[in-house]
C-alpha cells in the first residue's frame, strides 16, 4: 500500500492541555524482565504492569516457541516460568522490528546448545547487529548471516567454548549490544565456571538504559561490577533466581509527549505510574522541560507538568543540549523546538540514524513542512523556528513506520495547523491507545 493510501489521523488545532495519564508500562523494562524471568531456573515470576503491544508480544511469541511457559493472570499480569535451557531447535523465530526483543534472544540463544533462525521485518534487516555479533563470536559463539553481512536474518548453532572469558564490545552504535550480552552472561558463566570481563570500545551511549538492565539483573540475583568504568565483570557464580513478583513501572519515553503537553499546554498535565524513584534514565527529560521554562513536580508515583501556553503567542526557551544519555526523548524536544524562542541545537545523537527509521533524517523533513529551517549532520540536528501564525493551515506527517514520529508530532497542534498523522497504528509498537488518551487532556479549538 503506498503512503498515499495509509489511514490517516487528523489532529485539530488546540489550545490547552490539562488533565492525568495513566502510564503503559515501560517497554525497555517489559522486555528484559520478560526474557531474564524465561532464563531463572525452576522459578516462576509474577509481572504485573507489562505492557501490551507490538515489541511485547513478539518477545513472548518467540519465548513461547523456545518452550517457555506462560499465562494470563490478568489483563496486566502475567506468569513466566524459567528452566535450565531453551527449545534446541526453531528456525522460525520472528521478532518483527523490536530491538529489544531481537538483540538479547540473540546473545541467549548464541550460548546455548541449539539451532535457531531469526529475522524481523525489512528494516530490522537493515539496522546493524555486527558489534554485537563480533563479541559473540569471539567467546566461541557460532552465528551466520544469511543475508548481508552485519545485518539480520541469523543463524545460530551450538555453542563451543574456546576457552576465553574476556570480551571487547563497541558501545558507540546502541546500548542494546551491551545490554544483550549481559543478560545472557550468566548463561555463559554457569557453562565455562569462570567470570566474564566485557570491556567497552569508544564512548558508551545511552548509559541510562544500561542502568536499567544491570538494575533489573540485580532483582534477579545477579550482580554486575562496573565501578563507573568502561569495564564490567560477570561474576561466576552468577544465577538468575527470581524474586517472585516484580511490577513493570510506567514507561518514562512515553512519559515525555504528555509532559510536553503540560508544558505548551498550560497543564497542569499529572503522568501517573513513574515519579522519583524510576530506574529509567528518561525521567531527566524533566531537566530539559525545566530549562525550556516548565514547573515540573516529582512525588513517588507521578510526575507533574505545567508551563506557558504556546497556542497564544508565549515561547518556549530555546535550546542546546547534548541528549546521548536520552536519545527516545530528545524527539520530544526536537518537536517542543517548533515553539521555542530562538534556535535549538540537538547534539550527540547518532544514535537515531539506527533506530526504527533513520530518525534524523526523517526528523529533518516532517519539520521542515512547518515552514521552519532545519539543518542535521551525521550526529546532529538543529530548529530554527518561526512565529506559529505563519505556519501552514495543514500539515501532513509521514510517520515512517516510526511509533515515536507519530506521538512526538501530535505535539504540533498548538500552532496555527490541523496535522494529519499517516499510519497512526504504528504506535502499536508500544502504545496502542496513544491518541485515544492524547485526546482526553487536550481541548481543541474547534
Amino acid at each position: 500500500m503506498s503512503k498515499n493510501l495509509k489511514p490517516c489521523l487528523h489532529l485539530n488545532r488546540c489550545c490547552s492541555a490539562k488533565g492525568d495519564v495513566i502510564l503503559p508500562g515501560s517497554k525497555s523494562i517489559s522486555n528484559r524482565v520478560l526474557l531474564i524471568s524465561a532464563l531463572s531456573p525452576n522459578c516462576v515470576t509474577e509481572i504485573k504492569g507489562l505492557l501490551d503491544s507490538d515489541d511485547t508480544r513478539v518477545m513472548i511469541d518467540s519465548l513461547r516457541k523456545l518452550g517457555i511457559k506462560i499465562s494470563s493472570k490478568s489483563q496486566d499480569c502475567i506468569e513466566v516460568t524459567g528452566v535450565d535451557h531453551f527449545n534446541d531447535k526453531c528456525d522460525n523465530l520472528f521478532l518483527g522490528n523490536a530491538g529489544t526483543a531481537f538483540r538479547p534472544i540473540v546473545a541467549a540463544l548464541s550460548f546455548m546448545s541449539g539451532h535457531y533462525i531469526l529475522s524481523g521485518i525489512p528494516r530490522m534487516h537493515e539496522r546493524p547487529i555486527a558489534d554485537l555479533i563480533d563479541a559473540l563470536t569471539s567467546l566461541g559463539c557460532n552465528i551466520k548471516y544469511l543475508g548481508k553481512k552485519g545485518y539480520p536474518p541469523l543463524e545460530i548453532d551450538p555453542f563451543i567454548h574456546n576457552g576465553l572469558n574476556h570480551v571487547h564490545i563497541n558501545g558507540s552504535i546502541s546500548s542494546q549490544f551491551l545490554t544483550a550480552l549481559l543478560i545472557a552472561s550468566p548463561i555463559l558463566v554457569n557453562k565455562i565456571n569462570s567470570p566474564l570481563i566485557i570491556d567497552i570500545i569508544g564512548q558508551l551511549i545511552s548509559k541510562p538504559y544500561i542502568d536499567i538492565t544491570l538494575s533489573l539483573m540485580r532483582r534477579f540475583g545477579v550482580n554486575v561490577s562496573n565501578n563507573d568504568s568502561n569495564r564490567f565483570v560477570v561474576d561466576k557464580l552468577s544465577r538468575y533466581k527470581s524474586p517472585g513478583k516484580i511490577l513493570v513501572e510506567g514507561d518514562a519515553s512515553s512519559a515525555s509527549y504528555f509532559l510536553a503537553l503540560g508544558a505548551i499546554g498550560g497543564g497542569p498535565v499529572r503522568v501517573n505510574g513513574v515519579g522519583c524513584n524510576s530506574i529509567q534514565g528518561d525521567i531527566d527529560f524533566s531537566k530539559v522541560l525545566v530549562d525550556m521554562g516548565a514547573d515540573i513536580k516529582f512525588h513517588d508515583s507521578y510526575i507533574e507538568s505545567s508551563g506557558i501556553n504556546v497556542s497564544s503567542g508565549e515561547k518556549l526557551k530555546s535550546f542546546d543540549i547534548d541528549f546521548n544519555m536520552i536519545p527516545d526523548a530528545a524527539m520530544t524536544a526536537a518537536v517542543l523546538a517548533l515553539y521555542a524562542d530562538g534556535k535549538c541545537y540537538l547534539r550527540n545523537i547518532g544514535s537515531w540514524r539506527v533506530k526504527e527509521t533513520d530518525r534524523i533524517h526523517a526528523m529533518h523533513t516532517e519539520l521542515s513542512k512547518f515552514g521552519v529551517k532545519v539543518e542535521s549532520g551525521e550526529d546532529w540536528i538543529s530548529i530554527d523556528p518561526i512565529d506559529i501564525s505563519k505556519w501552514p493551515e495543514e500539515v501532513s506527517i509521514d510517520t515512517w513506520d516510526d511509533h515515536r514520529m507519530a506521538m512526538c508530532f501530535s505535539l504540533a497542534t498548538f500552532g496555527n495547523t490541523n496535522v494529519k498523522i499517516i499510519d497512526p497504528s504504528c504506535v502499536n509498537k508500544t502504545f496502542p491507545n496513544y491518541f485515544s488518551v492524547y485526546n482526553e487532556i487536550v481541548y481543541s479549538t474547534h
